[in-house]
């Protein structure tokens, strides 16, 4: 095909990962493509983010101001109706240890808004964007990854060289099989979502009145998303084997829910599902937490959720695409550059995208543990399923050099949950609304650890502390946040 286009770069998807990584990419003088099949705006599920992504990633692509002026409500923290405690309990980002003050918020976001702004920041710095084109396959030379084709608005089939192929095309990813490897489903995780938006739900009292409220019941959990002050996101979280209760009608199976959670039932007695635009449907979103076995090959990445998944309860689906990003961001930057080569660069990615990733998946883990409801199935099946995860062991060496065997996974496993449990006693009992006593609990410090590096870097540039590699003979962040370097001797 001739006059075949060439960038440095092309993203497969603009939203968050890819827009991020796009932003972070072009900042630094190289030419990205991003190819996004829909138009924005455009609907998407994943709304509670986590501070790192605003104060921390966004502050470093730029896009923090344009968020600042959006108006979305301010998220403060969580409030949980959750583990053997019958009263809710609430944390708050406002003590974490190195940030406070305006940096331990994060937002409640229309996703279609939130994206939108990513998207067009990217283009600010200079990206160039396509929507409604859909990529249909990479090209390959020499075991390499050098392009992809793909369909214009017009339907006109086109080609792109490229020296990298970043494919952020999320959950429904086909391109992922090019990487090699296989998707790979949790056990522990295996859950369906029934959710949609109801107008005039009740709220919070301040200071919580716009944080997610996750509301553990017999079936399940909920989640409780304020959007703005009458627009609420709603979802309830089943096991896959109980199926049942979201087939038939949409709206009666979700009612019936509703019915069975005292909690989020009264928060919705007066209000009404909207029933009209881009959130007038009941959707379904089924086994979404997996990880790809292999994260990159010669000249192509996976992004955010094109890559892994883990469970929403914590709000971690922005945070892992945004920050896996980031890294990935950091390894083109560095090999485009020549001060890096190519393979320990995206060595370098992966180890710590998987890292991320293992973190959340522990602490989930133990924060789904601490249920005592032990006569409900949903509840029960969490126990039974926790020592039978095989993709688990892949990440143990990573996230605390557990490498011998079940057994001891299930010790350590257990430890945490308890250690955890005990740290959200301590908040109920005492009427806190902070951090300090869950930043007694290991499986906490860690999965806050990366963020909190990611806003100090933000925050501090060049002033920020020199970091000390993850991994032995592994790189570290450059001054400005943006590329990888050897870490200095001694």
């Amino acid at each position: 095909m001739s006059n075949t286009e060439a960038f440095d770069v092309v993203v497969v998807g603009g939203g968050p990962g890819g827009s991020t990584l796009a932003a972070l990419v072009a900042k630094q003088g190289h030419s990205v493509l991003i190819l996004e099949k829909e138009h924005f705006p455009r609907y998407q599920i994943g709304e509670s983010l986590l501070p790192s992504t605003i104060h921390g990633i966004c502050r470093l692509t730029g896009a923090a101001d344009e968020l600042a002026k959006a108006g979305f409500p301010i998220k403060r923290g969580g409030t949980f109706r959750w583990g053997a405690n019958p009263e809710p309990w609430t944390f708050s980002f406002s003590v974490s240890p190195r940030l406070a003050g305006p940096t331990s918020t994060a937002y409640q976001v229309e996703r279609s808004k939130f994206d939108k702004i990513l998207l067009d920041n990217a283009r600010r710095l200079g990206a160039v964007v396509r929507e409604g084109c859909a990529v249909s396959d990479v090209l390959e030379h020499d075991e390499r990854v050098t392009g992809v084709r793909y369909s214009d608005g017009d339907g006109v089939e086109r080609e792109i060289s490229a020296r990298f192929v970043v494919d952020a095309s999320g959950n429904k990813s086909r391109l992922n099989q090019h990487i090699g490897g296989r998707r790979e489903y949790s056990d522990f995780f295996r859950n369906l979502a029934l959710f949609g938006y109801f107008e005039n739900g009740k709220r919070m009292p301040e200071p919580s009145r716009y944080n997610i409220l996750c509301v553990a019941f017999d079936s399940g959990w909920f989640w409780y998303i304020p959007l703005s002050d009458t627009l609420t996101s709603v979802g309830a979280v089943v096991r896959r084997e109980m199926a049942e209760k979201v087939q038939g009608d949409p709206e009666k199976a979700l009612q019936a829910l509703i019915d069975e959670c005292p909690m989020i039932s009264d928060y919705l007695a007066p209000a009404r599902r909207v029933t009209e635009g881009q959130y007038g449907q009941i959707r379904v979103r089924k086994d979404y937490s997996y990880h790809h076995t292999a994260f990159w090959r010669p000249g192509m990445m996976l992004v955010g959720d094109a890559a892994c998944f883990v469970d929403p309860v914590f709000s971690s689906g922005v945070h892992l695409a945004t920050y896996s990003a980031l890294l990935a961001a950091r390894s083109i930057n560095s090999t485009l550059a020549g001060t890096v080569e190519e393979e320990p660069a995206m060595k370098e990615f992966e180890a710590r995208y998987r890292r991320e990733y293992g973190v959340f998946y522990e602490f989930l883990m133990s924060f789904y543990d601490m249920h005592q409801a032990e006569d409900s199935y949903f509840w029960q099946a969490k126990k039974l399923t926790r020592n039978t995860h095989s993709e688990l062991e892949s990440f143990v060496d990573l996230v605390g050099g557990v490498s011998s065997g079940e057994a001891a996974l299930e010790q350590r496993l257990q430890a945490q949950s308890e250690e955890f449990a005990s740290a959200v006693e301590n908040i109920a009992a005492g009427g806190n609304d902070n951090w300090a006593p869950l930043l007694g609990s290991s499986v906490v410090r860690e999965a806050m650890a990366e963020a909190t590096k990611v806003q100090m870097h933000a925050a501090l540039g060049e002033d920020a502390e020199e970091e000390t590699p993850l991994f032995e003979h592994g790189l570290v962040p450059s001054p400005d946040g943006l590329s990888w370097v050897r870490a200095s001797a001694g």
